[in-house]
């Protein structure tokens, strides 16, 4: 039987199987050889998959077969076609021009002199050199088994090599979001990109955020969804899934790992502070890789952590900012302003930012500082603060100088906000003219941020009542910073403003005194 390898056959085609195949590529200028080997292999079988042959008759067929199947698994390789050295120089480009290192390479020659077998092996990528006359169906047999067990070995390294690089891109995405909002659509986002696809996502967790200190609960609340779940923040878990998802729920609960179902998994999320949180996909593949599960395994364990260093995040940023309005408003105190002033100019700030095209992050932090632009006045007297009278010449450089003072309290610090804040206390009374105190900045040499809150403050303050003053009407406040354009306030904030000007109301009736 294992004689007949190369005499003449009918070629036989195999059929591929729905479960996928093996691509072999045949090269080879002699007809009969493509048909015998077809026949030879008709049975073959390797994981459930049969094989799958793609004809090339020429060194020149061969390389467009090559492009068109970058995932052949095998080519057995003629070494004499319409050259010497025609499957020479296909190997060659195998290797060097269409790059591919995973396919195995099959030498097969009828004239063994026209190229040796040393030489060939040193000096070309290939993977067996066979003589045709040697080559009977059972050794063909077992060399395209063994190369097919190397293709499977090398594309499991590459996968897993793959799979460690999303696995580091993901961590490092999740772990860089910095908005608990963002938090569950980077989780989606990521397992998409590990999986190819998810429909429906829950993120629940025993530490949720409430009114009061953030708790440790018994049961597991919906922290965030996606799909059908996205109106389930803050009920419990098992108010929301159906009994069998429920059940799958408890059972990765009491085994604290993943269990996997028939388009959905659950996965038991856990951190050194032990929190417990739930993770629940659905829509995944119907059937997953070994370095698919193992991948999935590693990020969960990276989720509860990421959410934690998110909720982390956005609890020091509170703080900050909680702090930065109460220092602000005991300020405010000293003088007959009140309170929401500040709280107002933050929100008018951010307004106007997003308006003028600062970025979310710029916005975000002009939102956070501009608290801190009259922090300078703690150094002003009483007298001259709250005087209902017009200012005298030399109560009016004291004035002045809560700029300079703002600044130096806040100058050098390491924090972004405090820095930003003092940049606000020294410009915001700079005007785009020229004419500003306190060093009679011009233009764009007033930082962004000065300028914002410069329109900012004089907006609130016309709209509110002083000491010294009544409180202006929306239109009256409108046309006096209109008149100002590019005098006192810089002309594109202006025009901005002009367009967000029914926002920047609904800010004040939000925020009343």
């Amino acid at each position: 039987m294992d004689d007949f390898l190369f005499s003449d056959e009918p070629n036989e085609v195999v059929e591929q199987e729905a479960s996928g195949t093996w691509k072999v590529i045949i090269v080879d200028d002699e007809p009969e050889v493509h048909a015998v080997t077809k026949l030879a292999l008709s049975d073959f079988e390797f994981q459930k998959k049969r094989l799958e042959f793609l004809s090339a008759y020429s060194g020149e067929e061969a390389r467009k077969v090559i492009i068109d199947h970058p995932d052949a698994a095998i080519v057995l390789l003629d070494v004499v076609m319409e050259t010497d050295d025609a499957g020479l120089q296909v190997a060659k480009y195998i290797r060097e021009t269409a790059k591919n290192n995973h396919i195995r390479i099959i030498l097969r020659t009828g004239q063994p002199g026209q190229a040796p077998e040393r030489q060939v092996i040193v000096n070309y990528d290939i993977n067996d050199y066979k003589s045709k006359t040697e080559l009977t169906a059972q050794k063909l047999f077992t060399v395209v088994m063994s190369s097919l067990r190397s293709y499977r070995d090398i594309l499991a390294i590459d996968q897993s090599r793959q799979g460690l690089e999303k696995i580091i891109c993901a961590s490092r995405d999740i772990f860089a979001t910095h908005s608990i909002e963002h938090f569950i659509k980077g989780v989606m986002q990521q397992l998409t990109s590990l999986l190819g696809t998810v429909d429906e996502a829950i993120y629940a967790t025993s530490l949720v955020a409430s009114n009061e200190p953030y708790q440790k609960n018994d049961q597991l609340i919906v922290f965030t969804g996606r799909g059908e779940f996205e109106e389930s923040e803050g009920k419990p878990i098992s108010e929301v899934l159906k009994p069998e998802q429920l059940a799958a729920c408890n059972e990765a609960l009491q085994q604290k790992g993943i269990i996997y179902k028939d388009n959905y998994l659950f996965a038991y999320c856990s951190s050194e502070y032990n929190h417990s949180s739930m993770l629940f996909i659905s829509g995944i593949p119907e059937f997953l890789t070994g370095t698919q599960k193992h991948l999935i395994k590693i990020f969960t364990q990276n989720v509860q952590l990421a959410y934690e260093n998110v909720q982390l995040q956005a609890e020091i940023e509170d703080t900050q900012q909680e702090l930065v309005y109460r220092l602000s408003e005991a300020l405010e105190l000293r003088s007959t302003e009140t309170g929401n002033h500040v709280k107002r100019v933050a929100y008018i700030c951010y307004a106007l930012a997003q308006a003028y095209g600062l970025s979310s992050r710029e916005a975000e932090l002009v939102r956070m500082a501009s608290p801190l632009h009259d922090v300078g006045k703690v150094g002003i007297p009483d007298a001259i603060l709250n005087k209902p009278a017009k200012l005298g010449d030399d109560e009016w450089k004291v004035m002045q100088t809560h700029t300079d003072k703002g600044f130096q309290i806040l100058k050098d610090s390491r924090r972004e906000i405090v820095n930003t804040g003092a940049i606000i206390a020294r410009d915001h009374h700079e005007k785009w003219d020229g004419t500003g105190y306190p060093l009679g900045k011009k233009g764009e040499d007033i930082h962004v941020f000065g300028r914002i809150v410069a329109l900012a403050d004089v907006y609130d303050a016309l709209r509110h009542k002083r000491c010294y003053k009544a409180p202006w009407e929306a239109e009256q406040v409108v046309e006096e910073i209109n008149k100002q354009k590019g005098l006192h306030f810089d002309p594109k904030l202006v025009d901005a403003f002009n367009e967000i000007i029914g926002d920047l109301e609904a800010i004040l009736v939000r925020f009343p005194d």
